[in-house]
């Protein structure tokens, strides 16, 4: 049986620093990419796209407005670059070493302590594709196969299965019942009448199986006279 080498795993990049060496195309989707993550970013490069001037005029990301030298790494949980220049991602990679941070170099396999895998999101379902680095263009063709069969109403389910988490456990304390309901709700049609715009028909159908009533932000409000 052959052997993987990498270990799939999603990073919390909540408010930590992930720095960006290097601009133009490459360094905007990586930038996009880790903002879509909430991550903090720095980014260390003198050519900016009209985008990444956008960001750094709103505040969205911090820019060091040269090219990469040791030391910018400082304090970062995660690094990756874009450049091309195999003398400059060599430092760059034995500072990431040095400091343990992981690394990816773009197009290099032999400098990446992880691979950055093709993402699409549908609100918190992420789906990454990675084929080791091998081809990386076949990880795009899978992903956007994939976009065509999950639609926005994943979105929207998993909106309403945060909500229920809560009220879901205090109506039924014990797991074992829980898993059976979520299971239930799974494979139930909820997801279809999503897709096709029933949404108050789907909250009926949640409300059926879990027993929870999900807020309607379409009902009215009742109001009382002073």
């Amino acid at each position: 049986m052959a052997v993987a080498r990498h270990y799939p795993v999603y990073l919390d990049l909540h408010s930590r620093l992930a720095v960006v060496v290097g601009g133009h195309q490459p360094g905007e989707a990586k930038v996009q990419g880790l903002l879509e993550a909430s991550a903090r970013v720095r980014l260390v490069t003198r050519c900016l796209t009209p985008t990444l001037s956008l960001l750094v005029q709103q505040g969205r990301i911090e820019h060091v407005a040269r090219p990469y030298r040791r030391g910018d790494l400082e304090g970062a949980f995660l690094a990756l670059s874009v450049l091309a220049d195999p003398e400059v991602n060599q430092v760059f990679w034995e500072e990431a070493e040095a400091l343990g941070i992981p690394a990816n170099v773009m197009d290099d396999t032999e400098r990446c302590s992880f691979i950055a895998p093709a993402i699409f999101r549908r609100g918190d379902l992420a789906v990454a594709i990675s084929t080791g680095g091998s081809a990386p263009a076949l990880a795009v063709r899978l992903k956007e196969r994939l976009e065509g069969l999950i639609g926005h109403e994943y979105a929207r389910f998993l909106e309403w299965a945060s909500a229920l988490r809560k009220p879901l456990a205090l109506l039924h304390p014990r797991f074992g019942v829980r898993r059976e309901i979520w299971y239930r709700l799974v494979d139930s049609d909820v997801l279809e009448l999503l897709e096709r715009g029933e949404t108050d028909s789907a909250r009926r159908r949640v409300q059926e199986i879990t027993g929870v009533l999900l807020p309607n932000p379409k009902a009215p409000r009742s109001s009382h006279a002073a």
